[in-house]
């Protein structure tokens, strides 16, 4: 076989960075970045030559490209240290396309007839190209309680979404949270760079640290996808 009719993998990146300053969610703290070792004052401790950095990070767990665990919404649902790996990586993925042609509210009917059991379900919006702006904020796309539960009842391993939260903010009992939860269903949110996806064909990794008794921490979030 020549190395042309191989098959070789492409590395999409769907998740944002984290700076310094940067709102993720209206109301919650930006992260603050800065030193705690600098290269400079590291060159105390070391050989003529040698330096290193340390860096130091104080934020909310629910800043940038962040996955929820059913402990976020329930005491007693699995927090991050006790996520099974099997359900946040080298997961089967499907991409579903909202094109907001039926306004802000996304229902169940966008899944067709596509297989969703034991998938990553990432819902593209396009709400991403809003993302460091304040219309981010406002009027996002949102799941349905129906679509929801739709998407619990089919069997999905994860569910993301490229928007400001994957519920109406307006809605105090966050129905599409606490479904998807309570099925152990983990949640991403602020996804971006979803239209770089197929619809499916791509394997699927969002992993967070191991974080005992915390249920959201953002995390690098990538696709695998597979071309000839």
């Amino acid at each position: 076989m020549n190395r042309s009719d191989e098959t070789k993998n492409s590395f999409v990146d769907v998740s944002h960075e984290v700076e310094d300053g940067m709102i993720t969610y209206r109301g919650l703290p930006a992260p603050v970045i800065k030193d705690f070792l600098s290269r400079e004052e590291s060159r105390k401790h070391y050989e003529e030559g040698t330096e290193f950095h340390i860096g130091r990070i104080e934020m909310v767990a629910n800043t940038g490209t962040y996955l929820d665990s059913p402990f976020h919404r329930y005491s007693d649902g699995r927090d991050l240290s006790q996520l099974p790996l099997s359900s946040i990586a080298d997961l089967d993925g499907v991409c579903i396309r909202a094109d907001g042609s039926a306004g802000r509210e996304i229902e169940s009917a966008i899944f067709g007839e596509v297989d969703l059991k034991g998938k990553a379900v990432l819902i593209e919006t396009g709400w991403d190209a809003h993302w460091r702006t304040e219309r981010y904020f406002e009027g996002h796309p949102f799941l349905t309680r129906a679509a929801a539960q739709s998407l619990a009842d089919a069997g999905a391993k994860l569910v993301g979404i490229d928007s400001y939260n994957i519920d109406d903010t307006r809605d105090g009992s966050r129905p599409a949270h606490s479904i998807l939860l309570k099925a152990d269903i983990p949640i991403l949110e602020h996804l971006c760079n979803l239209g770089s996806l197929p619809a499916s064909g791509f394997r699927f990794f969002s992993v967070p640290v191991k974080v005992k008794n915390f249920g959201t921490f953002p995390v690098r979030a990538f696709a695998v996808v597979k071309q000839q």
